[in-house]
């Protein structure tokens, strides 16, 4: 069965999205409608590779109603998913009407599954419904199956007892780099650090939006609400690493400053290290202790975590079946790996209905 997919934001993953669509021999797929924040083409037969250049010369203006409207045909023929590649936060609050209107959503967006609970629970009432599905796997982890795994082990009735993860692919090469236990490793300074990963795109224009803790929290509150809790922003801890007297200055003073606290860094690493251990930047989901969080924590050379290179990000997941956690590492960002999780979430939506 084909499903129709028709995407709201077409940048760098959405794009590649439909890049790994119309490249595949498999025509499950169909991409009918694509959309940015200015204008929109749908069309009753599949977009081709010239889709941008079609867009571009399209003359009707976006709006998420018109949109909406211009798709309620072809899902009278085949299953329709929207896809959500912004990090709107007014495309998020949009995915009821989408779902009670019949139509899948699939979304590497965290707006919908981290902001207001209300809405969280909206969206997962209705998908729980049998309305239309809804599948999120690249909010957290890019391509890896974090999402899919925990969602086995509630509906399983496995007991979650802690998810720990460092899930920053920008913090994981940070501290990688920063703090080593590698005795051939030549020591850096962590403004240094910080640089370079801006440099190669790792960061985000401020590297503040990193180094907050935000991101990191988004996620821990995503898998929470997952394993059945109703976490929310208000009820995690967040360690801002970010030095006090940074946090309100420009993007390029921030950079221009953050020499002067490498000192400060440092006396955190050499602790660390003196006592056989590492810094790494984590977030807990701790349904027993109720201690959710995110955190700056030290790990001894043995631990999983200590060994982790380049921006990997790495999740384990303790529960009663699982008392020696179950691991999932490897690439949790980047455009490619982002799409393919998407990808894979629209071939369990074509799975699910042609049941």
């Amino acid at each position: 069965m084909v499903v129709n997919v028709a995407l709201v934001g077409v940048g760098l993953v959405g794009s590649e999205f439909i890049r790994q669509v119309l490249s595949s021999t498999s025509k499950q797929i169909a991409i009918i409608g694509v959309a940015n924040s200015r204008q929109m083409l749908t069309s009753a037969t599949p977009l081709t590779s010239s889709w941008k250049e079609d867009l571009a010369a399209s003359k009707l203006p976006f709006s998420l109603d018109s949109f909406t409207e211009s798709l309620q045909a072809s899902k009278a023929q085949y299953p329709t998913v929207v896809m959500d590649c912004t990090s709107n936060q007014a495309v998020a609050d949009y995915y009821p009407r989408w779902l009670e209107a019949g139509f899948h959503v699939v979304t590497p967006n965290k707006k919908a599954f981290s902001g207001d609970l209300s809405l969280y629970k909206q969206i997962r009432s209705l998908a729980d419904s049998g309305k239309a599905m809804v599948y999120h796997e690249s909010t957290v982890g890019a391509g890896l199956p974090v999402i899919n795994t925990l969602n086995d082990l509630v509906a399983t009735g496995d007991k979650i007892v802690k998810i720990e993860g460092i899930f920053s692919g920008t913090l994981s090469y940070i501290f990688n780099n920063f703090s080593t236990l590698d005795a051939s490793a030549k020591p850096v300074k962590f403004s240094e650090v910080v640089s370079v990963a801006k440099e190669l795109g790792y960061t985000e224009p401020d590297p503040r939006d990193d180094l907050n803790g935000m991101d990191v929290a988004r996620k821990v509150i995503i898998l929470g609400r997952v394993a059945g809790l109703d976490l929310s922003q208000e009820t995690i801890s967040v360690e801002n690493i970010v030095p006090q007297e940074l946090r309100n200055t420009s993007a390029e003073e921030f950079m221009t400053k953050l020499p002067e606290f490498d000192a400060h860094f440092e006396n955190l690493n050499n602790e660390a290290i003196q006592a056989g251990q590492v810094l790494r930047y984590v977030g807990l989901v701790d349904p027993v202790n109720g201690k959710s969080g995110v955190t700056l924590a030290r790990y001894p050379a043995s631990h999983p975590f200590a060994s982790l290179k380049g921006s990997d990000n790495i999740i384990a997941f303790t529960t009663e079946r699982f008392p020696s956690p179950l691991i999932i590492q490897g690439a949790g960002a980047g455009a490619a790996v982002t799409a393919f999780g998407m990808y894979s979430d629209v071939l369990k939506i074509a799975e699910r209905t042609r049941q």
